[in-house]
């Protein structure tokens, strides 16, 4: 664990009653430390505290503001009862902040533990996609009618592949580590689908999409689903921010359809799970469907092929730049990471007709039934 020498100076600066003794990791994020922590109170909600990573998120007072102004807004559209299960709560600090920043230039959250919940790395079943794809779907479709222009861009150009792909060519040039002439068959195969995956960049298309405001961070492992496996809570509310919602269906098909892990070695075990496919598009569209537009729905599919080619992109880019960005675990660990999301991008682009056909038959079942042109 990493240490956190002054937690009790941290702990004191929140409205709380957490067991400073408790503190242990939590979770497999890649971009902020998450601890877990005990209430000293008997039956009262614990807590997880979070270290955010400024170097990334370089405003945090305007990113938890956004997180603040979603959350309050979730919480009108759900039942006042049952509101601190369904949405995530952050506990003020003495202040009246919602982030505290430490002697060591660090900035911390607090947040309630929401108890008798779980999230998977790797979805098991059906009913699991389904159910995230209803929780996903809901939560775009409660802040559908929040302005997006309301909330600050934390990360400028976050899902603009070409902004993505022009940091990797500078990676390249620069080659800071010598790592470019070995990743040359995955920098020549992402040269490939270049122009077509700037789908979204085009300005045909930025004319009929329209901005809402998304969660641009949907891997499975940002829902919590109770003990019946139920969705309970969407979390992770770091990259809320305006975007198009298939960035989010993408980003969600990414970890769902894929039959092991996103940095699988073996590429042979890098399969697609069709069934998996179609109980999370099934759960998304029966609450999406209610305020998605025709173009909307016709953008899907190029968000499932868009969002790993774009991992891709980031993981090979953080690999040559030395591996500033993203936790790693090892040597190569990046370039692993990017071999298996090309693996992926791979298959579902030989695949994408299939995928196609099942968006449109469940858009047709929700009322939306134009056919996609890819």
């Amino acid at each position: 664990m990493q240490s956190v020498e002054n937690i009790a100076e941290i702990v004191a600066n929140f409205n709380c009653n957490a067991d400073t003794a408790s503190l242990r990791n939590f979770g497999s994020g890649h971009i902020n430390d998450t601890y877990f922590l005990k209430n000293i109170d008997a039956g009262g909600s614990d807590y997880l505290l979070q270290r955010i990573n400024h170097h990334i998120f370089t405003n945090v007072a305007a990113l938890t503001d956004n997180m603040c102004l979603v959350i309050n807004h979730l919480k009108t559209k759900v039942n006042p009862a049952n509101a601190d299960k369904e949405v995530m709560t952050l506990i003020p600090g003495r202040d009246g902040n919602y982030f505290y920043r430490d002697k060591q230039g660090d900035y911390w959250r607090l947040c309630f533990f929401l108890s008798d919940t779980k999230s998977y790395d790797v979805v098991k079943t059906e009913k699991q996609a389904f159910e995230g794809g209803k929780a996903f779907g809901k939560f775009q479709c409660m802040l559908a009618d929040l302005d997006p222009d309301v909330l600050f861009e934390v990360i400028p150009d976050f899902h603009n592949i070409s902004t993505r792909l022009a940091s990797l060519q500078l990676a390249v040039n620069h080659d800071m580590k010598g790592r470019a002439a070995s990743v040359k068959p995955q920098l020549d195969y992402i040269a490939g689908y270049a122009e077509t995956m700037q789908y979204f960049q085009k300005p045909q298309q930025q004319s009929v999409l329209p901005k809402r405001v998304t969660h641009n961070d949907t891997k499975f492992n940002n829902v919590l689903l109770n003990s019946n496996d139920e969705a309970q809570c969407v979390i992770d509310l770091d990259t809320v921010m305006p975007g198009y919602v298939a960035y989010d269906f993408g980003d969600a098909i990414r970890t769902i359809i894929n039959t092991t892990v996103e940095d699988e070695a073996d590429l042979d075990k890098i399969q697609l799970n069709l069934p998996l496919f179609n109980a999370y598009t099934k759960g998304y569209l029966l609450e999406a469907g209610r305020f998605l537009t025709k173009a909307e729905a016709n953008s899907l599919i190029m968000g499932v092929l868009l969002l790993p080619y774009m991992q891709a992109v980031r993981f090979l880019t953080d690999h040559i730049n030395g591996d500033t960005y993203f936790k790693t675990n090892f040597e190569g660990h990046n370039l692993q990471r990017a071999k298996a999301q090309l693996r992926l991008f791979g298959m579902l682009d030989a695949n994408k007709e299939a995928l196609h056909q099942t968006i449109i038959r469940q858009m047709e079942n929700f009322g939306l039934g134009a056919k996609l042109s890819v």
